[in-house]
């Protein structure tokens, strides 16, 4: 074996779904900082799921984007065997180390004008496809391996207009102990990271581009300001390291003290 095969064999690998944007990147590039290749998804913005791959290549690191519509499960097949020969191709490597499960829509309207379609589209990406994306991965995942689900400070506060979104992070919570109960025979903890009101163009950018709004998420929080990626992808790469090895079935909420 060449050094180079050595090396690939001891380098850290994460899935991140939703990773050429937003919070998904951040964290791959900060995952990249502390070694860890990626294996990051997109839904439409090739481009941008390129230029994520550069940032991180930029950085000493190896990524590779592949398309992925997270809400339709009849992909997950396909899907998971693109993952399969990226493995082999990139790294030459059977398995990989870390899933975060980030990918994900918004959706603002009120309880009794909420429809059916809506729910339901919330229902794939948030949870069904959060379920059987993991379900159809786990094969692909390391013994001793770490899978993160983004839930988010909704799913503890009630801001109306959120409740379709918020039940389904809420599910995905329960989610998270019970995979960490069900997968601790294989070393794999599992955990949900709960971002607050973060600035970047998720929901349109509203908290990053609209004053008033970003005014309002100062004034319900802790620490006097709205969130910025930056303090969310550090903590989930942190959060993967071995020093957080013993944390496992845990809601961490990251929102610099909102609604307290």
């Amino acid at each position: 074996m060449t050094n180079e095969n050595l090396d690939k064999s001891k380098t850290k690998i994460a899935i991140i779904t939703g990773g050429s944007r937003g919070l998904g990147r951040n964290t791959a590039i900060h995952l990249a900082r502390r070694g860890v290749d990626t294996i990051l998804t997109y839904n439409s913005n090739k481009a941008e799921a390129d230029s994520a791959v550069s940032e991180i290549e930029a950085l000493g690191g190896r990524a590779v984007a592949l398309q992925l519509d997270a809400g339709d499960v009849a992909s997950f097949d396909g899907f998971a065997a693109e993952v399969s020969q990226a493995l082999r191709r990139e790294w030459d490597r059977d398995r990989f180390d870390f899933l975060v499960n980030n990918a994900g829509t918004s959706h603002h309207a009120s309880f009794t004008e909420t429809t059916e379609a809506e729910f339901d589209k919330l229902y794939n990406v948030h949870l069904k496809g959060v379920y059987f994306l993991t379900q159809k991965l786990l094969p692909f995942i390391q013994d001793g391996g770490r899978i993160v689900n983004i839930s988010s400070g909704l799913a503890r506060f009630s801001n109306p207009g959120s409740s379709a979104y918020a039940v389904m992070k809420g599910a995905v919570e329960v989610l998270t102990r019970y995979l960490a109960k069900e997968l601790g025979s294989r070393g794999i903890a599992v955990n949900t990271v709960a971002p607050g009101a973060i600035q970047t163009d998720f929901s349109g950018g509203i908290v990053r581009d609209n004053p008033e709004v970003n005014k309002m998420v100062a004034s319900m929080t802790a620490l006097g300001r709205a969130g910025l990626p930056d303090d969310i992808g550090p903590m989930i790469a942190s959060l993967l390291s071995n020093d957080n090895r013993w944390v496992n079935g845990q809601r961490i909420e990251v929102s610099g003290g909102m609604a307290l």
